[in-house]
Parts: structure tokens; C-alpha cells; sequence
């Protein structure tokens, strides 16, 4: 087996646009790291604005309880479902605070492929605003367009199990497709292919900040 490429962050940064985007793309990933680094989550929308919705900011604290995240480090903001765009300087404001307030190492957030507009939006202000930042792109199943990941990490049974309990806790979205844990596990077992390991949590590049070094 080859060698994996090690890299770490001091601060890591998961940026998503609605409750449920975060640990859809990324919650195998979190649990994986969530006890070695300092992770904060940031969600733009909280939802309100929909009736039907009006249990899923507390899921969502249940949920990256779930993946090892405490309350303290999930931020949920107020940005309006589906007016994103029209919101654009001030979402790029609202990063550009976190970045000032948080100073991450590495960043993610929605892939370019995504075709939810806010999603696009959030991926298109967080790379103005964490310039000089190692950035890369999760996806989130049911909106994306030709996605592929070219940057694969290995993560575990455990953590595998720990992404499908986190998103079990959102009762409001248990009829979804994307929710259903085999979708889920298959998902994480093909990106695991793609790498020659048996699981991994699969994002695309979108900027990477390195530098060469020999081992010593």
C-alpha cells in the first residue's frame, strides 16, 4: 500500500450554507479529526423562514454533537434560504470575520460543482475571503453536478458509523434519499475505492496552499 500523504491544520474550518450541508459532505471527516485539532463549523442559514423546518437548527446541534463537536463550536447564522446571491457582500463580510476571528489553516466548503445557488454562492465568497488558505469542495448529494473527488481521505468504520448517527438525528429529513444510511455508507465505500482503502470521505480541490519538504 502506498504511503498517504499526511497534512494537518492547527484551525480547520467547515463552512455550509443550510443545517444538514456540513455533515452530508463532511461528517465522516469531522469525527475523524474532531478529538486531534481545534474544528468549528459555521452554518449560514438557520431555516427559520419555513415552517416545516422548525426543529432542524436543534438537529443540527444533535448532530455534530454526534460527530464529537460541542454546541460552542457550531456557529448558526441567519442569511435567508435561497437569497444567497442577493446577499453576497455580506456573506463575504461574514467570512471575512470568521476568517479574522478564527484564522483557519484549512477550510471547506460546498464544491464548485454544486448548482444550489446558495451553495455556490458560499464557495465563491469563501474563496475571496480565505485567499492564501488551502480551500477545498465537499459535496452535498442531492445538488450537485458532475462532482468528482480528487482528494480522498481515509476515515474508519467508527467514523463511518459516527456520520450516519449524526444524520440520523435530523427526524425532520429521515423520508430523504440522501439521508438513508446505505446511500451514505455506499458513498463513503466508493470513495474509499477510489483511494484503495476501505473508506473515505471524497472532496475536490479548489486551492492548495503547500510547501516541499525532505524527510528528515
Amino acid at each position: 500500500m502506498n504511503h498517504d500523504m499526511t497534512f494537518f491544520g492547527k484551525r480547520v474550518c467547515f463552512i455550509g450554507a443550510h443545517p444538514d450541508d456540513i455533515e452530508l459532505g463532511c461528517g465522516a471527516l469531522i469525527a475523524h479529526i474532531a478529538a486531534k485539532t481545534d474544528v468549528h463549523c459555521y452554518t449560514l442559514s438557520d431555516n427559520q423562514k419555513n415552517p416545516l423546518l422548525k426543529n432542524v437548527v436543534t438537529e443540527h446541534y444533535a448532530s455534530m454533537a454526534a460527530l464529537g463537536l460541542p454546541k460552542e463550536n457550531v456557529t448558526v447564522g441567519q442569511f435567508e434560504t435561497r437569497r444567497f446571491p442577493q446577499a453576497r457582500q455580506e456573506i463575504l463580510e461574514y467570512m471575512i470575520q470568521i476568517n479574522h476571528d478564527f484564522h483557519p489553516e484549512i477550510v471547506f466548503v460546498h464544491t464548485k460543482s454544486d448548482i444550489h445557488q446558495d451553495h455556490g454562492t458560499v464557495t465563491g465568497e469563501a474563496l475571496r475571503a480565505f485567499r492564501g488558505i488551502t480551500v477545498l469542495g465537499f459535496d452535498v448529494i442531492r445538488s450537485s453536478y458532475g462532482f468528482f473527488p480528487n482528494f480522498l481521505v481515509e476515515v474508519t468504520e467508527e467514523d463511518v458509523e459516527k456520520k450516519i448517527n449524526a444524520l440520523a438525528q435530523y427526524h425532520t429529513y429521515e423520508s430523504k434519499y440522501y439521508f438513508n444510511p446505505e446511500v451514505t455508507r455506499a458513498t463513503l465505500i466508493r470513495h474509499g475505492a477510489l483511494a484503495e482503502r476501505h473508506y473515505a470521505e471524497g472532496f475536490d480541490i479548489l486551492r492548495v496552499i503547500g510547501a516541499f519538504a525532505s524527510p528528515s
